[in-house]
């Protein structure tokens, strides 16, 4: 099981705020994934292909080709603010 002081770092690692009642379930969590780690660790793998997919992947994309798209007046339509034509956005220190 891990401890409390692991569960913050991963937690701090990730940028994940924790309340006080997530820490015991995060705990569990994190010692689980461990532990399915540790079983696939313990398996002979070593005549299995390494693979990024379990299955065949086709390329299901349609073809890139131009078409007509939104006018900038339909663009800017549900816009919270419009100046001088474009999309207003605040400004970040």
């Amino acid at each position: 099981m891990i401890d409390d002081a692991t569960v913050y770092h991963v937690a701090r690692l990730a940028r994940l705020r924790l309340e006080p009642d997530d820490e015991a379930r995060m705990r569990e969590e994190l010692s689980g994934i461990l532990e399915h780690v540790e079983r696939i660790q313990s398996l002979d793998l070593e005549d299995v292909p390494p693979t990024t997919h379990v299955i065949a992947l086709q390329n299901v994309v349609r073809d890139d080709e131009p078409r007509p798209g939104l006018t900038q007046e339909e663009a800017l339509r549900e816009a919270a603010e419009v100046v001088e034509d474009m999309f207003a956005v605040p400004k970040f220190d």
